[in-house]
């Protein structure tokens, strides 16, 4: 365990985001190869929780409870992977029937997801001692397996698609075989490192009886963090359904700019989420003077890193995009994203910063209303502005960027108001 309620606050997110920022990387690498969004709102439902309740914990110096958190969360993760291995198998044939072209495509698809099922069940329990680790303090464990991983994957793959060393191929089947032994090596290196090196918090089957009130504490603040998710997939899907009449080149064009974003927001984002577990400890320490310490310093440095981020897609936004196609009218299209979109790069770090100290205080709601109103702001004016005539993607991109700079306002005003409602201890922390 690593007390963060001491020392300098900057060290403790320095220290603390580059093995976070290096970890999401990793995670990156393995959407890029694998796409498994499919669970990405369950997982954050339960890390955010148990990220917030322990860290409090630990604040509070109160082992006791972080342990009883950290136990009930094992349980809370091995029912969503049952949960998710039973929807899986189960919903495998209607969800490519859905999705595949063809009798061909649908069978290869049901084929990889039977393989691919089992890791995305196994995710659970990598993010559920993940995020203990990050609750107490810890965060290059959890890097280091990550690293692992995907570097498995990467080798595993062409032995199991293509069948080199052992010369039997298993085609898509493999690819999923792939992904689903590497997580399964990450559990185990985790729970080696849980059951040999972490003393704070650990595995107690005495403590594995579900504990409903404990769940619902959990999900009471995951739930809503689960929701952001869900809000931004839709906001994505609407920006796809209404640039379909601009043709195929336009919608490469957003989702290859996309993809660039993406991977400029992981230092920002890395911030934030070594802001969490500090100001939780200190909001579980009842010392409102550091809680608020580490929003200022979180806010501004994961807002200056996007203003940095700004200038560069001003200047070669082109440049980005060309690294991953060479065809000009995709080029046209995601230069002009990234030059126009860029301009929201600072008030999405305000964003970040906000729903981290929402997670810290015990109070993820406000986030997920800030999200949901950008997303009907943006939604109901730009169906009717596709529908105009003269209509032009700039003019999408430019209200995205206006309601993101309505969800940063409404962001920072809701957190203050809980800063107000929940910090109601800082005057006698002051005295002291």
């Amino acid at each position: 365990m690593k007390d963060l309620t001491k020392g300098s606050i900057g060290r403790h997110i320095v220290a603390m985001s580059l093995p976070i920022a290096a970890g999401m990387l990793l995670q990156t690498l393995y959407y890029i190869v694998d796409l498994y969004f499919v669970v990405l709102a369950l997982t954050q439902m339960l890390g955010v929780g148990t990220v917030a309740l322990i860290s409090h914990a630990v604040g509070r110096k109160d082992q006791e409870d972080a342990n009883h958190i950290f136990n009930q969360s094992v349980v809370l993760a091995l029912v969503c992977a049952l949960a998710t291995l039973a929807g899986g198998y189960g919903l495998a044939r209607v969800y490519m029937g859905v999705l595949g072209a063809d009798g061909a495509t649908q069978a290869a698809g049901v084929e990889y997801l039977h393989w691919f099922i089992p890791g995305l069940a196994l995710q659970f329990a990598l993010v559920v001692m993940g995020s203990a680790l990050r609750g107490t303090g810890i965060v290059q464990p959890t890097m280091v397996v990550q690293a692992l991983t995907v570097v498995l994957n990467a080798l595993l793959a062409p032995v199991l698609i293509a069948g080199w060393i052992t010369g039997k191929p298993l085609g898509v089947a493999g690819a999923g075989l792939a992904t689903s032994l590497a997580v399964a090596v990450g559990v185990v290196l985790l729970t080696v490192y849980f059951l040999r090196l972490e003393h704070y918090v650990a595995f107690d089957t005495k403590q594995w009886r579900p504990r409903l009130a404990t769940w619902l504490r959990m999900l009471n603040i995951g739930l809503p963090a689960g929701g952001e998710f869900a809000v931004m997939a839709v906001f994505v899907a609407i920006v796809y359904w209404i640039i379909r009449d601009f043709g195929a080149a336009a919608q490469a064009g957003f989702g290859i700019a996309s993809r660039v974003m993406q991977m400029i927001f992981l230092p920002a984002m890395a911030v934030a989420f070594a802001a969490a577990p500090i100001a939780g400890q200190n909001f579980g320490a009842k010392d409102a003077l550091r809680v608020r310490a580490t929003f200022r310093v979180a806010a501004l440095a994961g807002c200056t890193i996007m203003a940095v981020f700004t200038g560069f897609c001003q200047m070669e936004g082109e440049l980005l995009v060309r690294a991953f196609t060479n065809e000009g009218p995709v080029i046209a299209v995601g230069a002009e994203y990234l030059r126009i979109i860029s301009w929201n790069f600072v008030g999405v770090g305000l964003v970040f910063t906000c729903s981290s100290l929402f997670q810290a205080l015990g109070n993820t709601w406000p986030a997920l209303a800030s999200t949901s109103l950008r997303l009907v702001i943006f939604a109901l004016p730009a169906i009717w502005l596709s529908r105009q005539p003269g209509f032009q993607l700039a003019h999408l991109w430019y209200l995205s960027v206006a309601t993101v700079i309505v969800q940063a306002i409404v962001s920072f005003t809701l957190l203050q108001w809980q800063f107000r409602k929940r910090l109601d201890w800082e005057g006698v922390k002051a005295a002291e």
